[in-house]
């Protein structure tokens, strides 16, 4: 790799906190409980997921790292990770931060044998069709499923499952906000940044075990004015089977392949270890993914809600995947469920505590990745922001700029990257102080 400097005085083009390598979304169909259930809008295969997000899992349901392991999955230290920018590596931060290196079929099979396996936990496999209320509160939920004996080709039928508390965790394609609004309650304002981005993943044979690789995990990110052939991320996880995972994304035209030769020759062209990677044989051939948007709907503004029902996950709040936030947003908003719950909450008002809570999860996860989506876009198409976003992207460059070269900065910027601290830390006045002095210092050499 050429030396740093070269590149230290350019823009990063992301303007918030670096992606983190996930995989491709798709509609994909789930074994629960013994059935198959589609879910719309489903992330396909992961790669490393951060450290939040695995450790509120294990909070939640503990052993579940080990688990993984057992079945081939890996813990990656910080001397097997590499992040760079072009072709600069980022300071390492003096974390001992631990990715689960996973695919994201496994690591879901652990999670859902987990749950189901509880004793006050039961399946039932219908589709809901909407919600049923009494005295301002949803008390069930209307359901359509398969008849008995038919199995999943036989006509449906209706009927309602009576509830005390209800969780939309429907995704990204949730209907609750149509459902609320025809049932004469506020629709949650629906917000959409458009950010165009496409994507492409393959697994390639991994003949070296993990023990022996000097890196797990690949993240690189290319600015605007780089030569990466139109690919703005490129990431590779050794997940279990010996196999990379390895992901390519662009933004708006930029195809990164749609077949494995084409797939390959974009991560030849690429500075780092991704053409050795990808010079191995296919074991799952190049999937591609292209989404339009971020989404998020504000139910803090709706003040007119049912009692006992509450909604999480992509269902409020869906990112651009590369930016591995979904798992670890979804985690957190288990958590604030948690304390709304231990709270003493009043179930019989509407839960406007919890979605407090929730916002500020959904707030922090949507500066990363849609702030980052929105200027590189208007990077790339040479639109101009208003002057107060304008001073808060290049302070987020100063800070990516520091981060290559000062261990403290880079310290604050994983944390926040990886969901561990507000962003708002990163405008503390004494880490800015030292982002400028390390970022003029690296310029001057």
């Amino acid at each position: 790799m050429r030396d740093g400097r070269e590149h230290r005085g350019a823009p990063r083009g992301t303007g918030a906190l670096r992606p983190r390598a996930q995989g491709r979304h798709r509609r994909a169909r789930r074994d629960i409980g013994g059935g198959r259930v589609a879910f719309r809008g489903a992330p396909g295969p992961a790669g490393a997921h951060t450290a939040a997000g695995r450790l509120w899992i294990e909070r939640w349901l503990p052993g579940v790292s080990q688990e993984a392991q057992d079945r081939g999955a890996s813990l990656v230290g910080p001397d097997k990770q590499f992040v760079g920018y072009d072709d600069v590596r980022q300071a390492r931060d003096g974390t001992d931060h631990q990715f689960l290196a996973v695919g994201r079929p496994l690591l879901e099979s652990i999670v859902r044998d987990r749950v189901t396996a509880l004793p006050n936990v039961s399946v039932l496999r219908a589709q809901a069709t909407g919600l049923r209320y009494g005295d301002g509160a949803v008390v069930g939920v209307r359901l359509a499923g398969p008849v008995p004996g038919d199995g999943d080709q036989g006509e449906r039928e209706e009927g309602d499952l009576a509830a005390d508390f209800v969780v939309d965790a429907m995704g990204r394609s949730s209907r609750l906000s149509s459902w609320l609004v025809q049932d004469g309650y506020d629709q949650p304002r629906l917000q959409r940044l458009a950010s165009p981005v496409n994507y492409a993943t393959a697994l390639f044979e991994r003949p070296v075990k993990f023990p022996e690789l000097e890196v797990a995990t690949v993240l690189q990110l290319f600015t605007p004015q780089y030569p990466s052939g139109g690919v703005s991320v490129a990431a590779a996880t050794a997940i279990e089977g010996q196999q990379w995972l390895v992901m390519l994304m662009g933004y708006g035209d930029s195809r990164p392949g749609r077949t494995t030769d084409e797939f390959r020759a974009r991560c030849a062209a690429l500075p780092g270890i991704l053409g050795d990677i990808t010079s191995d044989d296919v074991t799952r051939e190049v999937v591609t993914y292209r989404q339009a948007d971020s989404r998020r709907r504000h139910f803090t503004e709706a003040s007119h809600l049912p009692a006992r029902l509450v909604s999480v996950g992509d269902a409020v709040a869906s990112f651009n995947p590369v930016y591995g936030q979904g798992m670890s947003s979804a985690a957190l908003h288990a958590s604030c469920l948690a304390s709304y719950l231990d709270g003493g909450a009043d179930i019989g008002e509407a839960a406007t505590e919890f979605f407090r809570l929730q916002q500020m999860v959904v707030d922090a996860a949507w500066a990363v990745s849609a702030g980052g989506d929105a200027a590189r876009i208007d990077a790339e198409n040479g639109t101009e922001a208003p002057k107060e976003v304008r001073e808060q992207r290049r302070v987020m460059e100063r800070i990516a700029d520091a981060a290559l070269v000062d261990p403290d900065v880079s310290r604050a910027f994983n944390n926040v990257s990886y969901m561990l601290r507000h962003p708002t830390t990163l405008f503390d006045p004494k880490l800015l102080e030292k982002a400028t002095a390390a970022a003029e210092g690296a310029a001057e050499k």
